[in-house]
């Protein structure tokens, strides 16, 4: 997990791993259930605001240039600042069929509950990861945090910058350059860290490989003194 000071107020942005961030959505789902989880993924799969992701109903799962996508309304009444967001198919399958098991019709919202009670459902999550890791980061960690790592995600998987910015609905680019060009997610930061030699990295370890394989000289052979 990585952390870093808030310049307007207390608190700290985190970046999940992606083990973190798998560990987190199964905590959700084992404090709340399915709905739970799908919020997770909402936030952490698809890149979603609280209050989008409290709003997302199943007619917004659709098909587009044969790929699966997830319509985001920012404001549902007023159709404004419409927008594709990539959505897992597993997700998306069971997004689509909430309806047929539920007493909802197809243009209901999947969580139907507001964007705070969402973050609570992070929060009491994280309060029980805590609990379990005695790693105080959790404490820290909000929804948008799934967002934020989901971005920075998306960027070091070579998704270009422009195209995360649609997905993600930024429109100021001075704003997401930087808050998320200029970030990493923890895990590149550890494959950065495994170059360098005094911190254990691999060019340490293929020198002392070298070392230990090396052939023994010849039985007999010269050596020369200089």
């Amino acid at each position: 997990m990585r952390m870093k000071p808030y310049d307007e107020r207390d608190g700290y942005r985190v970046w999940l791993s992606g083990d973190e961030l798998e560990r987190l959505i199964e905590t959700m789902y084992d404090k709340g259930g399915t709905s739970h989880r799908i919020a997770g993924r909402l936030g952490g799969h698809c890149g979603l605001r609280r209050d989008e992701a409290s709003k997302s109903r199943p007619i917004d799962v659709v098909e587009s240039h044969g790929e699966c996508v997830l319509r985001v309304w920012e404001d549902q009444a007023k159709r404004d600042k419409y927008r594709e967001t990539p959505i897992p198919q597993d997700l998306a399958d069971q997004i689509r069929m909430i309806p047929e098991f539920k007493d909802q019709a197809v243009d209901d919202a999947v969580l139907d509950v507001s964007g705070k009670t969402i973050n609570r459902w992070v929060k009491r999550a994280c309060e029980t990861l805590y609990a379990d890791s005695g790693d105080e980061a959790w404490t820290y960690v909000t929804y948008h945090d799934l967002r934020r790592t989901w971005g920075t995600r998306m960027l070091e998987s070579g998704v270009l910058p422009s195209v995360v910015m649609w997905h993600g609905g930024w429109d100021d680019w001075e704003t997401f350059r930087e808050h998320y060009l200029g970030e990493f997610s923890p895990a590149a930061l550890a494959r950065e860290r495994s170059k360098v030699e005094w911190l254990g990295g691999e060019s340490e370890r293929r020198e002392e490989q070298h070392v230990t394989t090396a052939a023994p000289p010849a039985s007999g052979a010269q050596y020369r003194s200089d």
